[in-house]
């Protein structure tokens, strides 16, 4: 029997387990796969107790970037970005390698172009980021991936980008700061855009944006899936935007973590109906 799960804090309301099940059952894999909820403090004797049953994990908040240090290898991706989203547990004979990866970029990528999002023609395109967390690093290499190279970060507190500061800079991409309650302005242009503010915490940018009254034209991932549609999905819609759900995103990601734990090629329409079936069933 292998194993696999997701680890986080909290972590009741994760649907990983929703998504890698499905997979497994569509590949015919007697396959494991539960949530554990793991704090900072613990994540070390955790791995230190995953016997060679274990094949992966995936990471969700906090230990995206605790882990970096207790990893034999992080991956390039996930090295550059600074989180990681994916742990690898390969053995062989009693020797065993953790290997950090990053899935959340193929995520992004994949659920923009899945919402039909082009680079214009004969000009840079503009992005804008909401926050400056782990996923915002993601973004950033998401959007480099695109030819995004310059895009303009929102945030609440300056003070606080120091670390995405970094990983641009590894990245090698120049973005530009500023505050989210410049928000509204910016997004009325762009042409892609991504929040990766948690919870409600763009509902304000929302709510500028619908009284501003002006049309969109962009596309929009918002990470959070809880409500279906947010906020600011909402008010990007009812201005003419395109929009790519949260849940997408959460999806590829986890299709590219079936791929590194199992090596087959990840049964998507089965993980998206089971996705659709769970956030349907949760109202």
């Amino acid at each position: 029997m292998r194993r696999a799960g997701v680890l986080g804090h909290p972590i009741a309301h994760s649907l990983s387990p929703v998504l890698h099940r499905a997979a497994y059952a569509a590949l015919g894999l007697g396959w494991e796969y539960d949530r554990h909820d793991v704090t900072e403090d613990a994540l070390a004797g955790f791995l230190a107790g995953c016997g060679p049953e274990w094949a992966g994990l995936s990471l969700t908040m906090p230990l995206k970037q605790t882990v970096l240090g207790l990893c034999d290898h992080v991956e390039p991706l996930a090295e550059v970005v600074g989180a990681v989203n994916t742990v690898l547990l390969q053995t062989s004979g009693r020797a065993r390698t953790v290997v950090g990866a990053n899935t959340d970029v193929h995520g992004i990528v994949a659920a923009l172009r899945e919402a039909g999002y082009e680079a214009p023609v004969g000009r840079a395109a503009r992005a804008v980021v909401l926050g400056a967390g782990a996923t915002a690093a993601s973004t950033l290499a998401a959007l480099g991936e695109l030819g995004i190279t310059d895009a303009l970060v929102l945030v609440r507190s300056l003070a606080r980008t120091g670390s995405l500061r970094r990983a641009a800079h590894r990245m090698g991409v120049s973005p530009s700061f500023g505050l989210l309650d410049d928000a509204a302005r910016a997004l009325v242009t762009a042409d892609v855009v991504v929040s990766t503010v948690p919870g409600a915490g763009a509902d304000a940018v929302a709510d500028a944006l619908r009284a501003s009254g002006e049309e969109v034209g962009g596309v929009l991932l918002d990470v959070v899936y809880d409500p279906r549609p947010t906020a600011l999905q909402a008010a990007w819609r009812g201005l003419g935007g395109t929009d790519a759900p949260g849940e997408r995103m959460l999806l590829h990601q986890a299709a590219e973590q079936v791929r590194l734990m199992t090596g087959q090629a990840p049964p998507l329409e089965a993980m998206s109906a089971a996705l659709e079936r769970e956030l349907a069933a949760r109202g």
